[in-house]
């Protein structure tokens, strides 16, 4: 049992911190401040290959895996860029998996490389406003037309989808009365964002201003067939297969918040004399942040061994749960922390504390809540009844 990166990912670890680098902390905080997509570093990372981390070689990928791709989530958020920097590159890291899971070799081929190589952006539509969590239950439809589907329909919480080009789009195939089950129906496509036929709308929120979020009216959107993934009606079987990578890549980005934060707090306290001492020496201070420490880096370990489980095709449905619990939960706590280590610095802008605080609710939140984590766990681990 070894718990050391590999000579891979330790190598992953110190060339994307030294390429995030050229990224300060003021290049993120005017981005916050103006909202607008911070595409320098966007074009950057795609240049250097670190988009197809985890895609095979055979379309333009460096296969490495999703436990080298949650080592390079984690250190684009430990480099102080936080989810700002990771909502950025988040998406092709991992949702392209389910072409390279279930496309036909000619959807890959087409579809995967413009995406790696940056010269085309991707958005990941599911969510809806009235379905939530309940993904089998959305209301999009695309109905079979000559040639392909036409789609209609509302999705919420889209993340890039006003500078996207392409996306990544579940709909329901078949009414759900006319399926022997909930989870059959459903249809997944990647295809042209037309905008003619899809509007955005912004959603304002609380923070990562500069990586959108965005509700979508899609009106009447025709999807050629040869842009479906996989059999019509499979959609939500293949769709769970990228949810396992992405819980895993949350907690690794929350993991890299939690230890900027940290750091940040524990060299603010080596510094600040107050009553003729450094404020650091103060037991007050020292074991909240020791603590937080310990919760951020036994965090890490369940979100690595269910990374390392996908890598080796187990099932790992719990560990990429309980990962992105723990991850999130302990990176919020630092956060914190952090925040009251500072006092009153650590609600100034400045700090860059109050941004990592703001940005830490993320993965607190998505893509799946707390609670139905645990809900998840109690029923799949503890065997107790389903809830809900």
């Amino acid at each position: 049992m070894d718990f050391a990166l590999t000579p891979d990912q330790q190598s992953v670890r110190e060339n994307v911190l030294r390429q995030c680098a050229a990224f300060s902390d003021d290049y993120w905080l005017e981005h916050d401040r103006s909202g607008e997509f911070p595409q320098e570093f966007y074009a950057t990372m795609a240049e250097a290959g670190w988009l197809g981390i985890a895609m095979p070689e055979s379309v333009g990928g460096a296969g490495l895996g999703i436990a080298a791709a949650a080592v390079m989530m984690q250190a684009v958020a430990e480099s102080g860029g936080g989810m700002t920097a990771a909502s950025t590159i988040h998406g092709p890291v991992f949702s392209l998996e389910p072409i390279a899971l279930f496309g036909s070799e000619e959807q890959q081929q087409r579809m995967i490389p413009p995406v790696l190589s940056g010269a085309e952006k991707m958005c990941f539509a599911v969510t809806e406003p009235n379905t939530g969590l309940d993904t089998t239950s959305l209301k999009t439809r695309a109905e079979r037309v000559p040639g392909g589907y036409r789609v209609n329909g509302d999705k919420i919480w889209i993340t890039n989808a006003h500078v996207a080009d392409r996306i990544m789009l579940l709909a329901r195939t078949t009414p759900i009365e006319d399926c022997a089950k909930k989870t059959q129906g459903l249809s997944l496509f990647f295809t042209r964002i037309d905008r003619s036929k899809i509007e955005h709308r912004l959603i304002p929120k609380m923070g990562r201003h500069a990586v959108g979020s965005n509700m979508l009216f899609i009106n009447d959107l025709f999807i050629p067939e040869e842009d479906r993934i996989g059999a019509e009606g499979e959609g939500f079987r293949i769709i769970l297969k990228g949810l396992n990578p992405e819980r895993v890549l949350l907690g690794a980005e929350a993991i890299g918040l939690g230890r900027v934060a940290i750091r940040r707090a524990a060299k603010y306290a080596r510094e600040r004399i107050v009553f003729d001492r450094p404020i650091g020496m103060n037991q007050g201070i020292q074991h909240p942040l020791a603590k937080c420490w310990a919760q951020v880096e036994a965090a890490n370990l369940m979100v690595m061994k269910a990374a390392t489980m996908f890598d080796k095709g187990e099932d790992c449905g719990v560990e990429a749960n309980a990962g992105k619990y723990l991850a999130a939960e302990a990176g919020f706590e630092a956060c914190h922390t952090a925040m009251l280590t500072l006092g009153g610095m650590g609600y100034a802008q400045e700090y860059h504390i109050e941004r990592y605080l703001r940005e830490v609710l993320i993965p607190r939140i998505a893509p799946v809540s707390p609670h139905m984590i645990l809900n998840f766990i109690a029923e799949k681990v503890l065997e107790l009844p389903k809830s809900y």
